[in-house]
Parts: C-alpha cells; sequence; structure tokens
C-alpha cells in the first residue's frame, strides 16, 4: 500500500464528479464525444453509454436535441478559443431548467450541466459598492461576509487569510448563532496544502454539496485520468470529505480572494446540512469577492503609500545627517537610534574596522563577532532576515534572547562592514482549530487504497506556546532596511565623488608643489651660490678687522647654507613622493656604518658613541633606504651630541615577516604634548630650536617608509628617543 503525503494527493483528477452534476468531454478538434460522466443517462435518452464513443453529439439528436440547437454548442469555436474560460448559459432538457457551461481544457471540451435552483431567499445588497468608502481592513471582510449571506446564506462564513508558511487564520467570522466561533483560530498547511492551494488559484469557486452521496464515476475511453482543475463539479478529494464530516458540517462553498495575482485567502463557507448553492448564486459570491479583494488592494495602496511618504521624510532627515560627515560610520554612529528604528528592531550593532558600536538591546560583543564570522561563511545574500535564529542557531552560537529575530545587511562582506538589527525572543500562543500533529490513515481513490495523512477528529482549539522566535519582520520591516541600503550607497557615491574631487585638486596642488620644489631648486640655487662667494670674498678682503664685522658676515654665509640645506630637502621630499621604486633585498650594514662615521663629523661630535649590532637584510628602494637611515642616524647623532656622553644604538632584528630597526638616543626627547606633530613637514619641536635644522626630515622618512611598503614609529621620554623601522621582509 503506498502512503501519499498532502501535497503528493493528485486531487485535480479524482476520476469522479459530485452527484449535482453531468458532464460530457469531447475532442477540441474533432468534437468526438471522448469521456462522460455516468449519470447522463438519467438527464438525456441514451440506450447504450458505449455507443456513444468516437461519435459526435449531432449523431444522436433524439438523444441530444436540446444540446445541439443551443447557441453556445452551435457556435462552439467561437466560445472555447481561449483556453479554460468558461461561457453560461440556460437550456431546458425535458421540462427542467439548467446551466450549461462550456469551455476548452488542454485537449477537450468540456460541456456541464447542472439544475438551476430558484433561490427565494436571495437577497441583493445595495451596498456591494461600498467596499471603496471602508476604511479598514476589518470592516472590508465583515462587509463582505454580510454581502454574501444575502446570496449564499451558510451556517458559518469566514474569511481565511493564508500565512507565509502555508497555515492560515479566520480573520472574520458571520455565523448562526448556534454554531461555534473558529474566529482566531489557525489551520496548520496541510489543511490546504500546496497542490490545493494552486487549485483554488486556477479554479476560484469550489462547492462541495453534500458528503454523504455518492460520487459520479467518470467513464472514458482514454488511459490516462481526466484533468478536472476546472470543473465545477469536479469530485472532492476523500480526505477532504472526511475532514468536513470530522468538523461537523455536510456542505462546503469557498471563493478565492486574488490580491496582485496570488492566493491572498478564501471566503470558506460551511453548513450543517447538505446545501447546494445555485450556479449564478456562486458567480454572484465571486463577483462579490473580486470587489472586496480589489477594495482590500486599494486600501492596502494606500496605507502602502503613506508610509512610504512618511518613510522618505524621515529617509530624508537622515540624509541631511549623512551629508554633514565625510565618513559614512561617523553619520551611522550618530544616527544609530534612528536606524535601529526604521524597521522596528530592539537593538542595533554597526560592525567596521573591528569594532562595534550597539544600540539598544543587543548581544555581548563576543556573541556579535560569532554572529558575524557565522553570516559572512553562511550567507550570500545582500540583505538576510531571519526571526527564528534563536530557534534555529542558538544551541551553536551560544545565543542570547535578544539575538531571536535579526536582520543583517552587509554593507562590504570582504571588509565585515555590517549593521546587524536585532529582536528580543517573543513569547508566541497560537490558537490551532484542533491538534495539528498527523495520523495517517487508508483511503479510497480511483478505486486504489491508500495511505494519507488522515484529518483531525477534534477541533476543539489547541493551544501551542512557540519558543525561539520574535516577533515577525514584515514587508515593511524590510523595505525599511532596503531604504537604509539604499541610502548608504547613494551617500557613498556621493562621498566617493567628492573623495575624487578633492583628489583631483590636492593632484594638481601636489604638482604644482613639486614644479615649485624643483624652481626653488634650481632657479634660486644660482643666486645663493653668487651670495655665498661674495660674502667669502667680502670676508676675505675685509679692511675693517673688527669681530663684530666678521661675526656678521659669518652669520650671512651660515644662512646661506640654511636656505641651501632647505632646497634641498624639499627637494628630496618631493622626490620621496614620486620617484619610481625598485624594491630588492638589500645589505644594511655598510651603509649604516657610513653614514654613522660621517654623522659625527657633520655635528661636530667625535666623542659620540655609535654601538651597531645586528644588521639583517630588508626589502627596499637603494637610494630611498639610503635616506631613511641618513635622517634617522643624523638625528640621533645630532640631538644627543649636547650629551656628555652621547650614546646610539642601532639594533635589527626578526619579527616573523618584518624587519625592525631600532635607533636609539640619549638625547633631548620628544615633548608628550608635541607628539602628534611629530611627522609633519616644517615642524620643530620646541627643545630642538638650538639645533640646526628644518623640520623636514622626519616628513621624508615618513612618506618613504608608506612607499616601501613598511612603517616608521617611534618612542621617547626624557632619556632619549627610539626610532622603530619596520620594513618587508627579504624573500628566501
Amino acid at each position: 500500500m503506498n502512503f501519499v503525503e498532502c501535497h503528493e494527493e493528485p486531487i485535480h483528477i479524482p476520476g469522479y464528479i459530485q452527484s449535482f452534476g453531468y458532464l460530457i468531454g469531447i475532442d477540441s478538434v474533432s468534437h468526438s464525444i471522448t469521456f462522460f460522466s455516468r449519470n447522463i443517462v438519467d438527464l438525456f435518452k441514451i440506450e447504450n453509454l458505449d455507443e456513444l464513443f468516437d461519435k459526435k453529439l449531432t449523431d444522436f439528436p433524439e438523444s441530444f436535441p436540446d444540446i445541439i440547437k443551443s447557441d453556445i454548442y452551435t457556435s462552439l469555436e467561437r466560445f472555447t478559443k481561449r483556453e479554460n474560460e468558461a461561457y453560461f448559459d440556460k437550456i431546458f432538457i425535458g421540462e427542467k431548467e439548467y446551466h450549461f457551461s462550456v469551455f476548452r481544457s488542454g485537449s477537450y471540451i468540456f460541456l456541464e450541466f447542472e439544475e438551476v435552483i430558484v433561490n427565494h431567499d436571495k437577497r441583493i445588497s445595495n451596498k456591494y459598492d461600498n467596499f471603496y468608502v471602508i476604511d479598514t481592513e476589518h470592516e472590508i471582510w465583515n462587509h463582505l461576509l454580510e454581502a454574501l449571506s444575502k446570496v449564499v446564506n451558510y451556517d458559518r462564513m469566514m474569511v481565511y487569510k493564508f500565512m507565509m508558511d502555508g497555515s492560515g487564520k479566520v480573520i472574520a467570522e458571520k455565523k448562526n448563532e448556534n454554531m461555534e466561533s473558529f474566529l482566531g483560530l489557525h489551520y496548520p498547511e496541510s489543511d490546504i496544502p500546496k497542490q490545493a492551494r494552486e487549485l483554488y488559484l486556477k479554479k476560484r469557486k469550489r462547492i462541495f454539496s453534500n458528503v454523504h452521496t455518492e460520487t459520479v464515476p467518470i467513464i472514458s475511453k482514454t488511459k490516462e485520468n481526466i484533468d478536472l482543475s476546472f470543473s465545477a463539479s469536479r469530485g472532492m478529494s476523500p480526505v477532504h470529505r472526511q475532514y468536513l464530516i470530522n468538523s461537523g458540517v455536510s456542505s462546503s462553498f469557498s471563493v478565492s480572494i486574488i490580491i496582485d495575482n496570488h492566493l491572498w485567502g478564501l471566503v470558506t463557507c460551511q453548513n450543517v446540512e447538505p446545501k447546494h448553492v445555485d450556479l449564478e448564486d456562486r458567480v454572484q459570491a465571486g463577483i462579490f469577492t473580486a470587489l472586496a479583494a480589489n477594495a482590500y488592494s486599494s486600501f492596502k495602496s494606500k496605507n502602502e503609500l503613506n508610509y512610504r511618504l512618511e518613510l522618505n521624510d524621515k529617509l530624508s532627515q537622515l540624509k541631511t545627517k549623512f551629508l554633514k560627515h565625510n565618513n559614512l560610520f561617523d553619520s551611522l554612529i550618530e544616527s544609530k537610534a534612528e536606524i535601529r528604528n526604521f524597521p522596528e528592531a530592539e537593538g542595533l550593532a554597526i560592525v567596521y574596522d573591528g569594532n562595534i558600536v550597539s544600540d539598544g538591546a543587543v548581544p555581548a560583543s563576543d556573541v556579535i563577532n560569532r554572529i558575524v564570522h557565522w553570516g559572512l561563511e553562511n550567507t550570500t545574500d545582500r540583505i538576510y532576515v531571519n526571526r527564528s535564529f534563536l530557534k534555529n542557531h542558538g544551541e551553536e552560537l551560544n545565543l542570547p534572547e535578544s539575538a531571536a529575530g535579526i536582520i543583517i545587511y552587509f554593507i562590504e562582506r570582504d571588509k565585515n562592514e555590517m549593521l546587524i538589527w536585532f529582536r528580543k525572543e517573543f513569547d508566541e500562543h497560537i490558537n490551532w482549530a484542533g491538534n495539528p500533529e498527523k495520523t495517517i490513515g487508508v483511503f479510497t481513490q480511483n478505486g486504489e487504497d491508500k495511505q494519507m495523512v488522515s484529518p483531525r477528529t477534534s477541533f476543539r482549539i489547541f493551544t501551542e506556546n512557540i519558543k525561539g522566535h520574535s516577533k515577525r519582520w514584515n514587508s515593511r520591516n524590510v523595505s525599511a532596511v532596503q531604504a537604509i541600503r539604499d541610502l548608504i550607497l547613494e551617500t557613498s557615491h556621493k562621498n566617493y565623488n567628492a573623495i575624487k574631487r578633492l583628489n583631483d585638486e590636492l593632484k594638481k596642488v601636489n604638482e604644482e608643489l613639486d614644479s615649485f620644489s624643483y624652481t626653488i631648486s634650481h632657479d634660486l640655487g644660482t643666486p645663493l651660490t653668487v651670495m655665498k662667494l661674495n660674502a667669502q670674498m667680502l670676508l676675505g678682503n675685509l679692511t675693517d678687522n673688527s669681530e663684530k664685522s666678521k661675526t656678521k658676515i659669518n652669520t650671512i654665509i651660515e644662512e646661506i647654507d640654511n636656505m641651501a640645506e632647505m632646497m634641498h630637502d624639499v627637494l628630496q621630499l618631493s622626490r620621496a613622493k614620486h620617484s619610481e621604486i625598485q624594491l630588492e633585498s638589500l645589505k644594511t650594514g655598510t651603509t649604516i656604518h657610513k653614514i654613522s662615521e660621517n654623522a659625527k663629523i657633520t655635528y661636530g661630535s667625535p666623542k659620540s658613541e655609535i654601538v651597531i649590532k645586528e644588521c639583517p637584510d630588508v626589502m627596499a628602494d637603494k637610494t630611498l633606504l639610503h635616506q631613511v637611515f641618513l635622517n634617522i642616524i643624523n638625528n640621533a647623532v645630532k640631538y644627543s651630541s649636547h650629551k656628555d656622553q652621547p650614546r646610539v644604538e642601532i639594533k635589527g632584528s626578526e619579527d616573523g615577516q618584518t624587519i625592525i630597526y631600532r635607533i636609539s638616543d640619549n638625547g633631548i626627547g620628544i615633548p608628550e604634548e608635541e607628539k602628534h606633530k611629530m611627522f609633519k613637514i616644517f615642524n620643530r619641536m620646541d627643545n630642538a630650536k638650538k639645533f640646526k635644522g628644518n623640520g623636514v626630515g622626519l616628513s621624508i622618512v615618513h612618506r618613504i617608509m608608506k612607499r616601501i611598503g613598511g612603517n616608521v614609529d617611534y618612542e621617547s621620554n626624557k632619556d632619549g628617543t627610539s626610532f622603530i623601522l619596520t620594513f618587508k621582509k627579504p624573500y628566501i
């Protein structure tokens, strides 16, 4: 015996129809009879059913005179041009009036008949056009049920809304006083499984007139089962039949609520006693339901428009704040409370550059870091939404209740930059119409016994307590996050353009400065040389041998030398920024020894003790490396030269993939309050004013170390200064 899941039950090919209907199927091309319901012998004068196969209705004028003469049949080609579109008429067969409907589905044309039932109790409401003046969702559906009760008048009438997971909830109800209320109850997805929902989207009105009557089999000459998806009298599933019996009703009628071409819900009607609704009344019910669906869609669109206007207003205010900053994360941090509230979250974490800035109720930083790593490894979407994060990953990530639901927006995955919104665990209670747990039963379908999920026997309220979830993130919450995303992208683009414009301007200024550097070095070099020569000649030819005159002339010569040195250093700074570099493995020992000895001579400090220890090779550009050691060692010797026992120590060492050189002196040190301007050009410390210099050397070092992929740092106190140079380690 085969087991059939709910969603696998072939409800569109039951092999039978309900007893209120009569069906004849003809080939869509030849119009020859291919199948029919066995009960057509009760409606038409037919002696031998088997004689009908492969013959046309016109071959039996005595059996089907009323059909053959009908307007629909004589214009069959015109009425069946479009597939699955039904046309209706009324004809007399004998002395009774019948509804006659025709439609084409696949390769067959379906001719359906059902007796006309005059509904003397029917009252057409004059308020059917009032749907569009109602301004609440609740009123729209209650108004629909009120209008339908005047047409079909079942004992219980409900509006059933589908949830995202396929389950449903009764959101409106009209019932007789003696009927139990189902308002607010939930129904599991298996009550209306996937293939049933798909059928409700195709065939929007379904009636099960009497669950207690026998079905009428389809007799067919084809081996394949006839698809009855669009048949008004299609027989119901045996599981659904038992479901209705268990719920204490004998008849059901339903109309699909279609919104934006999706099955939003159903109008579901139930009657304790068997009840058939006339075809015209069923069509009328469908029209009322479509009006209500359109009114609801209009109501939702109006609300959505108002929400969007409000959201855009908030975004405009947020955008103004964002544009005050040049840095995205400064903008986010300043507006973190507003950003948290956009999707109605209880907490927000801004993750960037290894930092976490939070607002509201969020987990601890170590938990957020685990969520960050999980998100990077397990998601691919730019925006990830989960209201069951605690339930699904709580044990794995050791999550607290504050992380029950999350939304992650990945700003830049490569940089681990993201926004995470949090919602706390929500203690949810769902009232089900009976225990939703499944049991297995045996049902007969098409003459074959099958094991299927059995409908529950009790519809007594069953309360389920749900743990590990937050409140649902609705479409507006997700739209709000998408709006934040768009704002970030827009702001980042504007900042990028602004930075690009500034960079272009800066590039132009730098080019002008470089040109100026070369100009002052070249064009002013010659006049300075002439001035120095003239000053030296003046000193040599001085007739006045007073010390005062000699001192003044020597001062002029010294200032000329200072100016020449400054121009040289400015030119070196420009070259450090723009010269072509070639990184290679370089030995440093010889260079360091030579620079050290020259420094003692340059600064007149022969007593300086320079201790040179290990000198490992480094990756650098040969010319630029010389500039680095020249400036650092010269400074060490110069600023310690006034000490009684000046000492400089130079030591290199390996540290992983880097080489670190430490050049230490016992000189004047760097005041704490002046450390922030250490590498700025033309900047000199207050305690260095008595030493010769122009404040360019360390700017050169700083720029060179960045260009060759290294770093320069320092440590200083009153006992001296240590400069730390970090180079890349040469490849072996």
